[in-house]
Formats: structure tokens, sequence, C-alpha cells
């Protein structure tokens, strides 16, 4: 292949791929790397991927090919491409599916068997440490699996680098009829929008033993909820929803009372406040960890065995708790479906929500959804903001936990805060943030209310409300507006300060402003950082994932920051 100047992609013999940003293919580029590439860095101007096993394995899951992985790379690539990565890319493509794990007939093999389409291969899974002891070598040459196994065993052979296809099916559970409204119950017309039914029926999959597990990726405000009402009605089955606090117990709730024939008889919740287990019981991952002390048992984990449920819906499934994890392995005979705005998690643990809950079925990117007016088109700044002198002393005695929240904290930034609420008067604004000396002190200076964990139910309740019907303009959070807010009037949010370097958290925090506006108005993301300080590394890190998805941040300085932003 000749050498093509005018091609934005170099692609490297370790697997590592640069993205040069600008020219007129960039963003096509980019588009076509997301699905089975990992990004790394994105500063302004070149973009870091990498191609890893579980990129290619999510890819493939999703249908995918080796060809269309390979076309991608030939047809950016400003050099030839490194004989090594495109046979790695062919190689890791057809490890997925090499494996297989079948219900055996039950009067013959009782549990489970792994099969393969070489034997040597069934002798590695044998003999591997990793593994040995969750098999049992059987008469016809496949190996055996115990049922209660199935979580482990998967999770192992992602591990030594055999991701096995899941064919042993599931239980049926109890049945429920759930049938979705054409009009919600307060008269707006209502149906799943071309993409939400394109991810319930790769989820989906017919119904056979190869759907029924998996991830739907859609970014914030895109309708990843109405997705879980459509696997629901193409299941028929009770189901346990789980997801992140009561305020997203409360919005379940209420979309499967307004948007499904389901009755108040139907729907149950089982938080720390309500236990009321019903054939759709809402449940917080609080409530599932909880235990008296780290010597005692988990007091609530037998709410997966209550009931015979045929689906959990496990929202948010990024931030899925470690226990959670271990649960889930023990139940893979129940169909589980993921949603989540990204899979990033901070404790790289993704290989396990892809053995365990299941492979990425479906994810579209949310610069396309933006393009067709899905969700707000949305402008990204960060304000730098000097440290003040008498705590820039303070800054560099601490150690680097205290250099982070010193800047987080930096009372500068309520000044700054100050000309974003006077350049924004009259719109709806979220005001974010992580600790919560400063949010209460922001509470006090702008007089908007606040909301913590702290904050009663119902309290939080009628804040929201307040917020959506305009009373309230200005409301200030802390992290528990992180997640499963739904609140489609704001159009601004201002992040205060946020929890080091994650990456999904500024995707969440994003994600609270880009519900489309009546009016048409995009939504404006301001992140207030503490000039040369350790926060800016970590805003550098937060960015990488949004930076992804094609959302460039634009960097000011704190003399006139309502300039970020210029009026439409």
């Amino acid at each position: 292949m000749a050498y093509r100047p005018d091609l934005p992609l170099i692609v490297q013999s370790d697997k590592s791929l640069l993205l040069e940003l600008g020219g007129p293919q960039a963003d096509a580029c980019r588009d076509a790397l997301a699905p089975f590439c990992e990004l790394l860095k994105s500063p302004e101007h070149v973009h870091t991927y990498r191609i890893t096993p579980i990129s290619i394995w999510n890819a493939a899951s999703a249908g995918l090919s080796a060809d269309d992985m390979v076309g991608a790379l030939e047809r950016y690539s400003r050099f030839d491409i490194p004989k090594n990565v495109l046979k790695d890319v062919r190689e890791l493509h057809r490890r997925f599916g090499r494996l297989h794990l079948d219900r055996g007939p039950a009067e013959r093999v009782p549990g489970l068997t792994l099969t393969a389409d070489d034997p040597l291969l069934l002798d590695e899974v044998a003999n591997h440490p990793l593994t040995k002891a969750l098999v049992r070598r059987l008469p016809d040459e496949t190996l055996g699996v115990l049922e209660e196994h199935r979580g482990e065993i998967k999770q192992a052979l992602v591990r030594i680098g055999w991701p096995v296809e899941d064919r042993a099916g599931y239980v049926d559970g109890g049945p429920l009829r759930v049938e979705l409204r054409e009009t919600t119950t307060d008269g707006r017309p209502f149906g799943l929008r071309d993409y939400q039914a394109e991810s319930v029926a790769a989820f989906w999959r017919d119904g056979g033993p190869l759907g029924g597990s998996g991830v739907i990726v859609l970014p914030c405000g895109a309708g990843k909820t109405v997705v879980g009402l459509g696997v629901m009605a193409r299941c028929g089955r009770k189901t346990l929803v789980l997801t992140t606090n009561h305020t997203a117990v409360s919005q379940w709730r209420r979309e499967l009372l307004t948007k499904t024939h389901l009755t108040e008889a139907d729907v149950g919740e089982y938080t720390g406040v309500t236990k009321d287990v019903r054939p759709v019981t809402i449940a917080t991952y609080q409530i599932l960890t909880h235990r008296k002390s780290k010597t005692d048992e988990f007091t609530h984990f037998d709410l997966f065995q209550r009931n015979d449920w045929g689906l959990i819906v496990y929202d948010e499934v990024h931030l899925l708790p470690a226990p959670v994890f271990r649960l889930t392995a023990g139940i893979q005979a129940t169909r589980r479906l993921g949603l989540t705005a990204t899979l990033l998690r901070e404790d790289g643990r993704e290989v396990d929500v892809f053995s365990l809950i299941g492979p990425k079925r479906f994810e579209v990117p949310w610069k396309v959804l933006e393009r067709r007016g899905y969700i707000a088109e949305a402008a990204c700044t960060e304000v730098r903001i000097p440290l003040p002198r008498a705590l820039r002393e303070r800054y560099v005695m601490a150690d680097r936990r205290g250099k982070f929240r010193l800047a987080s904290e930096n009372p500068a930034k309520l000044d700054a805060l100050d000309l974003l609420l006077a350049r924004h008067r009259g719109e709806r604004v979220l005001v974010i943030g992580q600790y919560l000396d400063q949010l209460h002190e922001t509470a006090s200076r702008t007089g908007a209310p606040l909301i913590t964990g702290e904050t009663p139910p119902d309290e939080r309740r009628r804040l929201y409300d307040g917020f959506r019907d305009g009373s309230i303009p200005v409301l200030i959070v802390s992290k528990v507006g992180n997640f499963a807010v739904d609140l489609p009037e704001a159009g601004v949010l201002v992040q205060l300060s946020g929890t080091f370097g994650s990456r999904q958290e500024e995707a969440q925090r994003l994600g609270r402003v880009l519900r489309p506006k009546e009016d048409g108005r995009g939504a404006r993301f301001y992140s207030l950082v503490s000039r040369e300080t350790t926060e800016e590394g970590f805003a550098q890190h937060r960015q990488l994932f949004l930076t992804e998805q094609g959302y460039a941040y634009e960097i000011v300085g704190a003399d006139d920051p309502v300039d970020a932003a210029p009026e439409e």
C-alpha cells in the first residue's frame, strides 16, 4: 500500500494507533475505530488507541467481522499496516466462540458440557491451573461443568484468552405479561425509537440460547430505561431491576407505570425504606451489599432467590459492586441485561462484565444520536482557575491526596461560578461536586437548594420536581446526582469537583444535560479546574471517554469564563 499522507491513522506494531485530528476523515475514522479499539489518550491533536482482546471480543459478539476491523484500519491508515497487527486482529477474533458451553442431555450428562473445535484446546482447558478444578472429562471427549460453576468457568476462560460462547440457555422464570403503551398515562405518544428497537433485538436474538445476556451501551439521555422496558416486554417474565439509588428506583417505577400496562400491584420496591417483592421488583445495589459487619453474610442476597425471576436488569452496570459480581457468577441461568453509557471501569473489571453479564450486544456513538437530534448538542469547557497564594503555600506541603482536595475545593471556583450563573440566568443549571463542605458553602453563597446522600427521599423528589417545573432554576447536587436523575430541562451543568480521574463519572455528569430541549437549545458543560495543580492531570484523564465520543473541551482562563460559550 502506498504512502497516503492525507489519511489520519498510523497503526503501529505494538497494536497502538495514532489518530491525527483536524483532517476531513478524522471523524469518520474515529467512529470506525470506536467499536473495536480502546482509547488511551486524547490531547488536542493526536489521539492514541489500543487494540485489546476484550475490545475485539466485544466487537465480535456484536457481529463485527475480522474483515470489518481490518477494512477500517486499511481504509484510514497512512502507512502500510504492520502484518503482525493484521494477523493478531484476525487471531483474536477467531478465538471468540471456538469454545462452546451447552446444556448436556439430562439423562446422560447432568450439568453443562464444554466443547471445542479442536480436542487440544479442551486439553489446554483441562490442564490449565485456572480451569482444571472447574471441569471434568466426559466419555465423549467433552468437558463437564457443574451448573454452579457456570460463571466461574466463563471468568477463568476469558482470563486465559479463550472466551466461551455460552449456549446453555436459561430458566424460564415466572410468566409476566408486559405490554408497552402506545400513549403514556399523561397522553404523550410512546414507542421505541429505531435504535432502541435494534438494541432490544440484538440482546434478545429471537429468544434463542445465544441471546438473553449482554450489555446495551447508549448515551445518557438516549433512553436506556426504555430499552429495559422493551426487553421486559419481549421476555415476558418476572423481572428484578437493580439500580444505583432511591431516586433511580422511583424513576424506574414511574417509567414502568406510565409506559407499560403494569399496575401498582405488579411493581414493588426493595430499598432501605421499603421491602416489597412483586412480579417486577426494583432494588438498589446498596441494599444488596448491606451487612452488619465485614464478617457477616450479606443480609439481602436472598432477594435473588426469593422469586422465580426470568430476567435481571443491571442498571448502570459499569458501577456493579464486587459482591454483586460474585453473586452474579452463581446465577448464570437467569437472563441478564446490563445498561450503561460506558463500559469503562476504573478498577479494570470490564472483563468480569463481559464474562458474567455478557458481551456488548449493541452500542451507538454519542455523536451519531446527537446528529439525529435524539440527544442535545453539547459544548464542553474546562475553566482553569488560579489557586490563591495562601492556599498554594498549603498545597506545596500536602501529600498527594491532600493536594487534590485543596485544588478541588479552591474557593476561587465560587467566583467563577458566580459569573457562570449570571451568564446563564434564566436557564436551568445543575451544580455538582464531590465534597460536602464545598457544596454547603456553595448553597449558602448562591441561595440554591442542595441535595446530598442525607436528603430524605421525599425532599429530593420535591426539589427535583421544583427544578423540572422551573420554580427552582439552580440546583446543587452531590455525587448522588451522577446517576439516573431524569431532568430533561437541565441545560447547563457546572462541575466544581469530581472523583479523581474517573472517566465514567465525567460521562455520567455530561449526560445530566443531554436530554433534547424543547426550544432546540444546546447543552453546556463546565468543569472548574485549579491551574498548575494535580487536578489538571486528573481532569485530562476524566475527559478521555468523552473525547473518544467526539466531544472537544475548550480550555479557558478564569478571567472571563463566560466567553467559553458564546451567545447563540
